[in-house]
């Protein structure tokens, strides 16, 4: 009678319009003041304790982190990188956002985030070869909430707050269903585009796919920061979130100069010399090649006490050198001299780096960055409300014993694990209609957990089960975001964007019946480099 007072405190608030967090935080607020056995303080120390939770310190980091990236030309980078990848197939270009939005989704650990950094960009690109405005904004609706299943996932870090799994195990049990299901929507897109003879782009050749590649790679490389650190046992879930928001910063502004004071202070100007640029060129290229491997050869090899050994030290400085040397080999003409083109080169670093060091602190701390900031710290401080509300709820639930006889009624009616698991998926298709991903999750899984634990099922295939419901939630009416998030970067009214939305969400519905009933999808790579999540009950 207990548990249907509680729900039926929420539901009445979220009819009435109430928001989410505040209809989660007074309905647990009241259970356990006038009806609930529970102490009051157990609300204090539930709110308190959301607040210094190790694992959920990480997504402020990750928001700052794809705040970063969403501003500027990192976006644009990695759409071009994807054309020349893909962009000669049929309906290429189609394609190539979707691959886009996978590579974007591996930096922000955001579904709206992804939707608008790509789709403002590619919506645009379709639209002038020839797509039809509602097949791009389908594309875009979808493939954008593969920034919640792509690790790093802010979903997926909540997740493993609300269950006490381990994060590391979330990101690795994300990469095969996140490649899957990119993979799965482009193959939709080739026959679509095969049917009504969508064009095709050109092939441009392998230099400029390398090319492309480069410009996209400062962007990329904090991919491999993020799961590098982590499984190389350099830093925790928390401090790569850290790490991930100093790099994305520091590349935004002082690398791509996207954004901040040296916005319009491009590395190499039109007076700089054709030798003095081929100089630059080589020393870049051999300071990155050193910088790169530095990184890599950390995570592999070293330690955080005692670093590597210097014999490596030796091998990463001479391979630095040998690349710089074929750079000036390759683009230096023959009447200049490779010592000339690298001194003239000094001219080029010391402007440079005299520009980053004057501007360090106003680029940091002021402008454009300052108010970048601030809007993470708004997302932040909006997530966090609903996930301590969220944890709230959670805990009342808890304290009244509701997930153990949900448990027990299933066992008793003679649940499985393959029944179970349509029920489960059925609850989290509905909810998502109406909750924040978060929110919803947070609630969910503690109750779902014990039953998925006592019938056998694995926690990290759970998890999978969990955010790619949540992925189908942010395209359901009447709450999905991506619908919203869609309908106001193109101006097409939520319903035209729900009805183009449709023929995709059918692809990611059937990757949720996959990935529901072939575990290995999902544990395969996580029980490889990390082993078996053990549950002590």
């Amino acid at each position: 009678m207990e548990s249907l007072i509680l729900f039926g405190m929420v539901l009445t608030l979220l009819f009435l319009g109430v928001p989410v967090g505040i209809s989660l935080g007074l309905s647990s607020i009241f259970f356990v003041a006038f009806i609930s056995q529970d102490s009051l303080s157990s609300i204090a120390i539930t709110l308190f304790g959301t607040g210094t939770h190790y694992t959920l310190l990480a997504i402020p980091f990750f928001v700052l982190a794809s705040a970063f990236m969403s501003t500027g030309g990192v976006a644009k980078r990695l759409i071009d990188f994807a054309i020349a990848s893909v962009g000669h197939f049929r309906g290429g270009l189609a394609m190539a956002s979707v691959l886009a939005c996978m590579m974007f989704a591996a930096l922000s650990g955001s579904s709206p985030a992804t939707v608008v950094a790509i789709g403002s960009i590619a919506i645009v690109g379709m639209r002038q070869v020839g797509y039809s405005k509602e097949f791009a904004a389908g594309i875009i609706a979808n493939a954008g909430t593969l920034g919640i299943l792509i690790p790093p996932s802010i979903v997926m870090v909540v997740y493993a707050a609300a269950t006490d799994v381990s994060v590391g195990r979330m990101f690795l049990a994300g990469v095969i269903p996140g490649l899957m299901a990119g993979l799965m929507l482009m193959l939709a897109i080739y026959v679509v585009a095969r049917k009504k003879n969508l064009p095709a782009g050109v092939w441009h050749g392998v230099v400029h796919w390398l090319h492309a590649a480069k410009e996209a790679g400062w962007g990329l490389f904090l991919v491999v920061i993020i799961m590098g650190g982590i499984y190389g046992g350099v830093f925790t879930p928390t401090e790569a979130a850290i790490v991930a928001a100093i790099y994305s910063m520091l590349v935004a502004i002082f690398i791509y100069r996207d954004m901040g004071p040296l916005q319009d202070s491009p590395w190499i100007v039109e007076s700089d010399s054709q030798q003095a640029q081929v100089g630059f060129r080589a020393t870049v290229y051999g300071v990155s090649f050193f910088l790169v491997s530095s990184i890599l050869t950390f995570f592999v090899v070293g330690t955080s006490e005692n670093g590597f050994e210097p014999g490596n030290w030796m091998f990463i400085i001479v391979f630095s050198l040998l690349s710089c040397g074929a750079y000036l080999k390759w683009r230096i003409l023959p009447e200049h001299s490779k010592s000339q083109a690298l001194m003239q080169a000094l001219s080029i670093w010391g402007r440079n780096l005299s520009l980053i060091v004057r501007n360090f602190i106003p680029g940091v701390f002021g402008g454009q960055a300052r108010l970048t900031i601030l809007e993470g710290t708004k997302t932040t401080v909006m997530l966090m409300f609903i996930i301590a509300n969220a944890l709230l709820f959670a805990h009342t639930l808890s304290a009244e014993r509701i997930p153990q006889m949900i448990t027990e009624w299933m066992l008793g009616i003679g649940f499985n694990w393959f029944t179970f698991l349509i029920a489960v998926n059925i609850l989290l298709l509905i909810g998502g209609q109406f909750m924040e991903p978060s929110g919803l999750l947070v609630i969910v899984a503690p109750v779902v957990f014990p039953i998925a634990m006592a019938l056998g099922i694995d926690p990290i295939h759970l998890g999978i089960i969990m955010v790619v419901n949540m992925e189908i939630g942010m395209i359901t009416p009447p709450i999905g975001l991506n619908l919203f998030v869609t309908s106001g970067i193109t101006g097409m009214s939520l319903s035209r964007v729900v009805k183009a939305a449709l023929p995709f969400m059918l692809v990611l519905m059937v990757f949720l019946v996959i990935v529901t009933y072939i575990p290995v999808i999902s544990t395969w790579l996580p029980y490889l480099i990390m082993g078996p999540e053990i549950i002590v009950r």
